[in-house]
């Protein structure tokens, strides 16, 4: 019986040799499979950078960072905190003067508990220039009433002060209930009238500075730190 059984099985063990295999799809199939795994994985790998892209716009040799991240980052939510103590039970409006408050703003107001409202204002006395010219002009409006606010303007850098004099004396004219300044930097070398700021981030010397909202030419306010150009005209060459 058994030797009749072996006998029998014999030409199905001889149909499962390799030798009579197809093995073309099989190996195609697992080609494929393997090219498929490696792009999913190179997805998630960092890219590899060449020399030129490493120095890129934000490692520009031509930038010298002043404040870095961590101590910028660290002092906006110290004026936050700041602000909500002193604003508690009051009607909180802020002022972003555009566009170099625009940054410090959105990182202030999250740094804020209280309920406040935003309103923004366009304000030039730059243009394409590294230096103030002191001509002050409106470039945006309000778009709401101040009456019976407590506002705080909030602004990028104090530089001669004349921008500030002249658009605090315009919201003190639409009767507000209280008006404040908070300003990241303050140069006081540059000052050519008395600015009375309630929050200070940061007093810096004389140098122009670009980044965290502040630009020259519209270029640089990505930057996340406060950077002085060590050549500030190769700036506008971007």
């Amino acid at each position: 019986f058994l030797r009749r059984r072996t006998t029998r099985l014999k030409p199905e063990l001889h149909a499962l040799q390799p030798s009579t295999l197809n093995l073309y799809p099989l190996l195609f199939a697992a080609g494929l499979l393997y090219s498929t795994l490696n792009e999913f994985k190179s997805g998630f790998e960092e890219p590899r950078m060449s020399a030129t892209e490493r120095a890129s716009f934000m490692n520009d040799p031509n930038l010298k960072v002043l404040i870095d991240i961590a101590p910028l980052q660290a002092r906006v939510r110290e004026m936050g905190q700041q602000i909500t103590r002193d604003y508690a039970g009051k009607n909180l409006h802020l002022v972003g003067v555009l566009k170099g408050a625009c940054v410090f703003l959105s990182d202030l107001m999250r740094s804020i508990d209280l309920p406040l409202s935003v309103d923004f204002i366009g304000i030039s006395s730059y243009g394409a220039s590294t230096k103030s010219s002191g001509e002050v002009r409106i470039t945006k409006d309000l778009d709401v009433s101040l009456l019976g606010k407590d506002v705080l303007v909030v602004e990028d850098i104090i530089d001669t002060g004349l921008t500030l004099n002249y658009m605090a004396n315009i919201f003190r004219s639409r009767e507000v209930s209280s008006l404040a300044i908070a300003a990241l930097l303050d140069k006081p070398d540059r000052h050519e009238i008395a600015i009375d700021a309630k929050y200070i981030g940061f007093t810096i010397p004389n140098h122009f500075v670009v980044g965290y909202g502040l630009d020259v030419g519209e270029l640089y306010r990505n930057l996340p730190f406060i950077a002085v150009p060590e050549v500030p005209a190769a700036l506008l060459k971007h």
